[in-house]
């Protein structure tokens, strides 16, 4: 790839560098002709930093990596890092296809450390269209300047989400003016100060919550803290992970899938949350056996509370904890729950950059204000202008946030911007057909 020197119109400016933008860089890198520049605010790539939990490993194997499935001979494979760090044959005793997630995150640090179109601690303030061309005003190392380019490509991720009844005991801790309340994002650096509480409680029911309970439930006895888990979810729930739902992370599903009314889309996102947001089934079983083991020795401090649902949170100062005001879904119950301390595992949300303030009008809409993002992933008042990354799961699907997909979904960008099929893009790996099929209707011999 074409790197132009300072003041040049690049070909496309990508913003953020989480692992699917930093896999567009790395498959970009040896396309001839083609200009691109990374902007990252960060000083280094860190991929969930707060959750970089010792056992903890991907939920895809390693050919889910930056390339792979675009690229099998790209230099910058999971497969070559191991090479060239030194570890492939201690992978291959392993026997595992899951890389550990800090395995996982070296291997993003070494491909963004080869590549020189990405740039980190480079922020944007603001972003302006003029003419064809996009300007961005950045702040970097090097201090305030304008970049330009023909196309954005927006992978600036999803940001924690908490529920709005937590929001209040998250700003009172946050002020310093009661307990202890934050995000799972926060985890690995409030570990320590969480378990000198009395009580902790844990809310929601996906991997991340799964491997903060496990992880708080091995140490409890040393501590002596009770140990609650909290959801509005029916049961903690496996992610499902047969081969022919698998196929649904697929070419053909998106198709089906975008195909839908928005109406249908919508309601499938909240039904197929075991697809995407589930537990691995090994870590159900472990937090199971676990929980057995502490039992032989008596009842263990702890509680697993499912369809119930945070309505309200407070701190009482006088008795030093959080009151959860909680509601049973099933029973139509009200009860409250007090702790030292809440940990919100509720996931994270998309929220769109402030420096898009400044293009609004280039952004195509849907009726709802969400990006009307086409099949090809863009989302600009002209086809192919602006692309999006893990921005689209109302329009495409669960697979939306699968690195399984992020090669596939960067080859169909780097076909829409470059005008050629630079990596061979799949149309058709399933076994079975996701919409009805086409009436045939059998000729009668004379």
């Amino acid at each position: 790839m074409t790197t132009p020197a300072t003041g040049h119109v690049h070909d496309f400016a990508a913003i953020g560098v989480g692992p699917f933008n930093l896999g567009l860089a790395a498959l970009a890198e040896p396309v001839e002709g083609l200009a691109g520049i990374f902007l990252d605010q960060r000083e280094s790539f860190e991929w969930h930093p707060g959750m970089m939990l010792e056992p903890a490993h991907l939920q895809v194997p390693f050919l889910a990596d930056l390339v792979t499935m675009a690229d099998p001979t790209s230099p910058y494979s999971f497969l070559n890092f191991l090479k060239q760090t030194g570890r492939l044959y201690r992978f291959y005793i392993r026997e595992d296809f899951y890389p550990l997630r800090a395995e996982y995150n070296q291997y993003c640090q070494w491909v963004a450390g080869q590549l020189p179109s990405v740039r980190f601690g480079t922020t944007v303030l603001d972003a302006a269209y003029d003419d064809g061309v996009y300007r961005l005003a950045v702040s970097g190392p090097g201090g305030t300047e304008v970049l330009s380019a023909r196309r954005l490509v927006l992978g600036t991720g999803t940001s924690p989400y908490v529920p709005e009844a937590g929001h209040g005991i998250m700003a009172e801790a946050a002020a310093g003016r009661g307990g202890m309340a934050f995000h799972n994002a926060d985890y690995l650096a409030r570990k320590a100060d969480l378990q000198q509480r009395r009580s902790i409680t844990i809310v929601g029911s996906g991997q991340s919550a799964a491997e903060i309970y496990y992880d708080l439930l091995t140490d409890a006895d040393a501590h002596g803290y009770r140990l609650d888990w909290v959801t509005r979810s029916g049961r903690f729930f496996p992610l499902e992970y047969t081969k022919l739902t698998l196929e649904m992370t697929s070419p053909e599903y998106v198709d089906y899938f975008y195909g839908l009314p928005p109406h249908r889309r919508d309601h499938l996102n909240k039904t197929q949350k075991n697809l995407y947001k589930g537990i691995n089934a090994d870590l159900i079983d472990a937090i199971y056996d676990l929980l057995y083991t502490r039992s032989l020795a008596g009842m263990v401090d702890t509680r697993l509370l499912t369809h119930s649902t945070l309505t309200a949170a407070a701190w009482d100062a006088a008795a030093g904890t959080h009151t959860l005001r909680l509601h049973h879904d099933e029973q139509g119950t009200a009860y409250t729950l007090d702790s030292d301390a809440v940990v919100f595992a509720t996931g994270y949300t998309y929220r769109e950059p402030e420096f898009l303030a400044g293009i609004r009008d280039r952004i195509a809409r849907d009726s709802g204000g969400r990006f009307a993002v086409d099949r090809n992933y863009s989302t600009g008042v002209e086809p192919g202008e602006i692309f999006v990354q893990n921005a689209e799961l109302h329009t495409h699907g669960f697979a939306t946030p699968d690195l399984g997909m992020g090669a596939y979904r960067n080859s169909c960008i780097l076909r829409a911007i470059s005008g050629r099929e630079v990596y061979p893009v799949e149309r058709s790996i399933a076994f079975q057909q996701f919409g009805a099929p086409e009436s045939i209707t059998a000729e009668v011999p004379a």
